[in-house]
């Protein structure tokens, strides 16, 4: 996996303080997943693609879930909060983590939400197999896509799923749309849709069902910019200068990725498949 904390998006996640001090919680404070949504969930639409995960999934208070790239905890924390079911949040970054389950606590959901800070190429979970992994654009800071996919097999229960939101490449990427992947997404590799679903029958998944998400993330992430851009100077008063160029830059950039038409965005639901 390449240097994600290098991402401008990551450069200051306490900025969470901020949002929530602006809206009147301290951090002494009781907290509702309510409170936290606007905040805290870091892929695109929000909440919304949380819920066409519960209901794709028709995850209830009875499933176990593992979330990998659990951020600082938006979507495991709202798919407890609304299902009952328990989530094993996975974060390879420590300081993510670490405000993840400090929000979580506030939040009274710690029996529901496991946190652990770890790589998905390395996690062994003992005495239990998930009946979900669920996913938000995480999946394309890590290019070895083998290990990454067998991995999500052999820690599923057979029929369990996957849910996933990704990038894709649509098409050659130029020189600069590499450059940018590289080094303000963190990005090094990303299969064509034919690729991913080849991938996807190589370790074990079948029921393949790819849904093409470009235009709507496209839409999605060239309103967010126009959005931030026109608010920057409220965003300055919450949190700084600094914060605000640096999400301004990224989310520039990530619109400008998308506007070239080569980087694409997808949803694959597939299944674990029984021996043959």
């Amino acid at each position: 996996m390449h240097d994600v904390k290098k991402m401008k998006l990551y450069h200051n996640p306490k900025r969470i303080y901020n949002e929530l001090e602006a809206s009147g919680l301290n951090k002494d404070t009781a907290l509702k997943v309510q409170d936290l949504s606007p905040f805290d969930q870091y892929h695109y639409f929000g909440t919304d693609s949380v819920d066409d995960a519960i209901t794709s999934l028709n995850i209830s208070s009875e499933n176990t879930i593992l979330e990998i790239g659990s951020g600082i905890g938006g979507p495991a924390r709202y798919i407890a909060e609304e299902t009952g079911c328990h989530v094993t949040a996975l974060e390879l970054q420590p300081e993510l983590n670490d405000i993840a389950v400090d929000l979580t606590e506030r939040c009274g959901l710690s029996q529901l939400v496991n946190h652990v800070c770890g790589d998905i190429l390395k996690f062994n979970q003992e005495n239990t197999n998930f009946d979900y992994v669920v996913s938000w654009l995480t999946f394309l800071h890590i290019p070895d896509r083998n290990t990454l996919l067998n991995k999500c097999n052999s820690i599923l229960k057979l029929g369990g799923k996957i849910f996933i939101d990704d990038y894709y490449k649509r098409n050659e990427f130029e020189e600069e749309e590499l450059k940018v992947l590289a080094n303000d997404v963190s990005c090094n590799y990303l299969p064509t849709k034919d690729e991913y679903k080849k991938q996807l029958i190589k370790s074990g998944f079948n029921e393949i069902k790819i849904i093409d998400k470009t235009y709507s993330w496209k839409n999605f992430v060239k309103e967010r910019k126009e959005r931030f851009i026109q608010n920057s100077e409220s965003q300055i008063e919450i949190h700084n200068k600094e914060i605000v160029d640096d999400l301004e830059d990224f989310f520039s950039k990530v619109s400008w990725l998308f506007d070239h038409g080569n980087l694409g965005g997808l949803r694959i639901i597939a299944k674990k498949r029984g021996k043959i």
